[in-house]
């Protein structure tokens, strides 16, 4: 105890100035990434990506780039080119070193503070091209600028050599060519093609009358996507409403500018039940909304029942429409331009600034009462809409009254088939929401009572995509769900009452199970979805086959993975086979060890990466509509010689 002690006074002695650490420069960007670009995974890889053509974008929004090329090359290096004015090659007072030198070796360095360079920008912090120089083992600048080719070579942050002229030239703009660095982006330096290409698709959307492409060199066929919309987010309404029932022919677009800010709203009602409302502040995805999406949603409410009192379209004794109601089957884009904007938090997810709301509330409310005055065919046809949605919205809230008496929503009384866990904190419970009895009678008696609860559905729940609320509520598997989460349903929906934070969809592996299972997705996807946003809803993997070879088992998930296990093998002593057609088939002991126990298990975490994509691609599986689903079966089978039935 004594020699403890003695060593605490040494250690506090030799606590001085010298064991403070100062970190220079990119030095501090390369010791802690993630304050930079959230992390090292694959999320922040691709963040490098977009910090580069944010600036790029950024020249575009001031006018002054009209075409932008993103390229994978085949080295899994990035080349980000555009037509804007260059980088500035100039001496910078500050730093005596050329601009483009600056900006890409010094934080906070770019033309976007003090609104001298830009009026609008996306890459909000500046830190954008030092951050990626800084991760990045090699980076190259050519600036094509008053007839001359200027270049400039980093490597690691670090300058390689002064910037030089290399060429003439008659084109202007500016080249970036960057390779993560492998010592930073230890999990993975792969770019993923698809991801890249849907965020290319939606700044094209975004940013009207500018060209931008995506280029693969990593595959022999070079996969290359160029996007160019005239109608900007007119356009992306209709993109997201490709394959539904339209209430009014053309989406409606209203835009307008007050101090400097400039909003645009894309709108048009589908004969469905559910709303798609994307917004964006500078060409950033605000998945969280704020106060630009507040404005819109209170003026949009507010005209709808203006207009229709005053046009007799309403009752007098009739309450006003909810903005549910008037929601009701919309899809809308919000898409605002301002000089300052506040992001809430480290992600960029949620614009804060009051001044939004109420400009957006009064430049679209001016729009859209006098679209509704000079179209009042499509203006009746929004009210009906909405008249419909509040006609159903108090058929299930009396739907609600008498579920409560039934059976509750309440906590306080969980339904009977559920095989509850003891553990009453929600992060290390989870709930596995099993498909049928005899898989529920083998997951209760294999699971961990502690933290695992187990809720059998019988069969296929209600597709929600084709429903309204009121039969959604009726449904007995749908009800037990909800009432087991703890989240209540919707106005009443809170995520932060999920009594579980894991929710597991443990189906069988065959075509039945993978229906249940878009069933069940559907269902998270429109009436919980703030608990796959949040990451709690998982899919579990249990395998097909069992091969048993003396006292070595094996679980394989597929065909191939059997055939080529088998190749390996010996012959002797002979292999015993079993293949799972359901989960009912395993004991309680083989589903505990392939499927539940977190030691070995294997499960995909459900996520919304792409909200338009997951909207598009699940009416086309569960609408109404034949014609898209067909084409997707037809251009995705996999046909085979010879079948045997």
């Amino acid at each position: 105890m004594a020699e403890e002690m003695r060593s605490r006074a040494d250690l506090a002695k030799d606590y001085n100035a010298s064991q403070i650490q100062v970190l220079e420069g990119l030095e501090a960007v390369r010791k802690r990434p993630g304050m930079y670009i959230g992390s090292t995974s694959k999320e922040g890889l691709h963040h490098l990506v977009w910090e580069i053509v944010d600036n790029s974008i950024d020249e575009a929004l001031a006018g002054f780039a009209d075409e932008i090329n993103v390229t994978i090359e085949a080295d899994e290096s990035i080349t980000v080119v555009d037509n804007g004015r260059g980088i500035p090659v100039d001496i910078q007072e500050k730093t005596g070193r050329p601009a483009v030198e600056t900006v890409f070796t010094i934080l906070h360095a770019g033309g976007k503070f003090g609104g001298g360079g830009y009026k609008v920008s996306g890459g909000l912090h500046g830190v954008g091209s030092s951050v990626v120089n800084a991760l990045s083992s090699a980076l190259d600048v050519y600036i094509h600028k008053d007839g001359k080719i200027y270049h400039q070579a980093f490597e690691r942050g670090a300058v390689m050599n002064d910037l030089e002229i290399v060429g003439e030239t008659e084109l202007h703009g500016t080249t970036v060519h960057f390779t993560p660095d492998p010592t930073i982006f230890t999990e993975t330096t792969t770019f993923d093609f698809d991801k890249l290409a849907v965020r290319v698709r939606e700044l094209a959307f975004l940013n009207r009358g500018l060209s931008i492409s995506i280029e693969d060199k990593r595959n022999p066929g070079q996969e290359k996507y160029s996007y160019f919309y005239e109608g900007g987010i007119k356009s992306y309404v209709e993109f997201l409403n490709e394959n539904k029932e339209v209430i009014y022919p053309e989406p409606i677009f209203l835009e307008g500018e007050q101090e400097g800010i400039t909003v645009e709203v894309a709108m048009q009602h589908t004969d469905g039940y559910h709303a798609n409302l994307m917004s964006f502040a500078n060409n950033i995805h605000t998945y969280e909304g704020g106060t630009h999406e507040s404005g819109f949603k209170t003026a949009l409410t507010r005209v709808v029942n203006d207009y229709a009192r005053k046009n007799k379209l309403m009752k007098d004794n009739e309450d006003n429409l909810t903005g549910d109601d008037v929601r009701e089957g919309l899809t809308v884009v919000v898409s605002i331009k301002h000089p300052d904007p506040q992001f809430e938090g480290q992600t960029k997810t949620k614009l804060g600034n009051s001044e939004a709301r109420t400009i957006t509330d009064r430049l679209f409310s001016t729009h859209f009462d006098r679209f509704l005055m000079e179209n009042p065919q499509v203006a009746k046809k929004i009210v009906e809409k909405g008249l419909l949605a509040a006609k159903a919205r108090m058929a299930a809230k009396r739907a609600r009254e008498v579920t409560r008496k039934k059976s509750g929503l309440e906590i306080s009384n969980l339904p009977g088939k559920l095989a509850d866990c003891s553990s009453k904190n929600p992060e290390i419970s989870e709930l596995f929401i099993v498909e049928g009895d005899s898989a529920g009678g083998s997951a209760k008696q294999g699971r961990s009572r502690i933290f695992q609860a187990i809720l059998p559905i019988r069969g296929k729940i209600l597709n929600v995509e084709k429903a309204s609320l009121d039969r959604i509520l009726a449904n007995e598997e749908i009800r037990a769900l909800f009432t087991a989460m703890g989240t209540g349903f919707g106005e009443e929906f809170d995520v932060s009452k999920a009594r579980y934070h894991k929710l597991v969809i443990m189906t069988d592996a065959d075509v039945d199970g993978a229906h249940i299972r878009t069933l069940l997705l559907t269902l998270f996807y429109r009436f919980m979805r703030p608990v796959v946003e949040a990451g709690y809803v998982y899919i579990a993997q249990p395998p097909l086959y069992q091969v048993k070879q003396g006292k070595k088992e094996v679980y394989l998930d597929s065909d191939k993975e059997l055939e080529d296990y088998l190749k390996e093998i010996p012959a002797s002593p002979r292999p015993s086979i079993q293949r799972y057609k359901g989960l009912g088939e395993m004991d309680a002991e083989q589903l505990w060890e392939t499927t539940m126990n977190p030691e070995n298990r294997r499960m995909l975490r459900v996520t919304v990466e792409d909200a338009a994509d997951a909207d598009k691609v699940l009416d086309m599986l569960m609408g109404d509509r034949v014609e898209p689903r067909r084409e997707f079966i037809e251009s995705n089978a996999k046909y085979v010689q010879n079948l045997d039935i």
